[in-house]
């Protein structure tokens, strides 16, 4: 049986907006409509999946897609019932396929590429099985930051350190992480604060550092204006601002602006304390190196992002020194 790419029973989560032609569906990690507002760099790594799922009820043994070709690598992980069925490969860059799905009524959830392109065209099960939407009751966690939250090298993409986190933790994850472009952006903070999140979580540092976009006078009060803007609608929301991970040369080494990594994790550990002063009782502080430190160095290949293992190890360090303060036990 074809499902068609734009099917109203296919349930999408973790999107911001659906680009719907004739021809396919894309997912997109900003506004589409609104794109043209964003800068130009930001909009090519939200034009990707990561953290998106694809879901449906059904009793089919068989699921498979055809989508518009693509460059690259990629893959798609099939959960059934909530536990990994399988990841695919893309092998002729335009379909995936699942078989042998266990039989009877199930969940499937398709977690889409976290890399490169996806656009469906159509969607295959077995004639005459059944097909129904999903809604999602999980609570709403938000995560923005930079390519170390989009976890372009994690070895799937359910097993990005968010997604590690939202599939233990019963989480409807909706992950903002963009490559290179995590600079407290005033439209990223606008969309956010329309957004629905139960649960806040920001990661700001590394690509400020590198890009020395903010300096000693600008980066907190950009950091508190930001938590500010999230505030006009998300009033009492739980939100944790994390600093920076380990990141080898740069702990100790002036940026263009004149700051260290290290100088913008005190400084996040700083605008956190400014807000609890001020009377926020809903924010909160995570150091970064609680989850990635310099005994995973090893973990660093390239000496800034994670490799898959060194995700997965970030993963479990949330959930162990972060989730219980930000989620509750």
């Amino acid at each position: 049986m074809i499902i068609a790419h734009n099917d109203p029973r296919l349930s999408w989560h973790g999107h911001v907006s659906l680009e719907q032609t004739a021809d396919y569906t894309r997912t997109w990690r900003i506004p589409f409509e609104q794109k043209v507002l964003f800068h130009p760099t930001l909009v090519v790594p939200a034009a990707t999946q990561a953290g998106i799922r694809l879901t449906f009820h059904s009793d089919t043994q068989r699921v498979s897609g055809t989508i518009v070709p693509f460059e690259g690598e990629q893959n798609i992980d099939l959960y059934v019932d909530g536990k990994l069925f399988g990841t695919s490969d893309f092998p002729d860059k335009s379909t995936f396929t699942f078989d042998e799905i266990p039989a009877g009524e199930k969940l499937l959830e398709l977690w889409l590429p976290h890399r490169g392109d996806f656009a469906l065209r159509q969607l295959e099960i077995d004639d005459n099985a059944t097909f129904t939407p999903h809604e999602d009751s999980c609570p709403k966690w938000m995560t923005y930051g930079s390519s170390i939250t989009h976890c372009g090298g994690a070895a799937s993409p359910s097993f990005t350190w968010p997604g590690v986190v939202a599939r233990e933790r019963d989480l409807n994850l909706t992950c903002l992480g963009y490559g290179g472009q995590c600079h407290l952006d005033i439209e990223i903070g606008r969309m956010m604060r329309d957004l629905p999140a139960d649960y806040i979580s920001i990661c700001a540092g590394i690509n400020i550092y590198g890009n020395s976009s903010l300096n000693a006078r600008s980066f907190g009060a950009n950091l508190i204006g930001f938590v500010q803007l999230l505030r006009e609608k998300h009033i009492n929301t739980p939100i944790a601002l994390i600093s920076p991970i380990y990141s080898f040369d740069r702990e100790t080494t002036p940026n263009a602006a004149g700051w260290t990594l290290q100088e913008y994790r005190s400084a996040v550990e700083e605008a956190v304390q400014t807000l609890q002063d001020y009377g926020d009782k809903n924010i909160l502080y995570v150091n970064g190196l609680n989850l990635f430190n310099e005994d995973l160095g090893h973990l660093m290949p390239d000496k800034l992002h994670p490799d898959a293992a060194g995700y997965v190890a970030m993963g479990e360090n949330f959930l162990k020194n972060a989730a219980p303060r930000l989620f509750g036990a």
